[in-house]
């Protein structure tokens, strides 16, 4: 299936959010865009580290959101 995944940062504060990073791509269900979801977390270059996601199907409704654990994302992410 097709899902659109787009990436956030959160404001604890006043519960904004700013999107960062979006992509589209194909996974076999709900799991698998969730796996894609996170490696790309890790991997994309996105101008900020994103703390949150949504996933989305092609029609636009959500599949999925939730926050990234931070330590997960910045896991294989070389120190700047």
């Amino acid at each position: 299936m097709k899902i659109l995944i787009e990436f956030y940062r959160t404001r604890e504060a006043d519960d904004a959010h700013a999107l960062i990073g979006r992509e589209t791509v194909e996974a076999v269900d709900l799991d698998d865009a969730i796996e894609i979801a996170r490696l790309l977390a890790k991997t994309l270059n996105m101008p900020q580290r994103p703390d949150a996601l949504t996933i989305a199907d092609a029609t636009g409704a959500t599949l999925y959101s939730g926050a990234l654990a931070m330590q997960a994302v910045n896991e294989e992410r070389p120190a700047s």
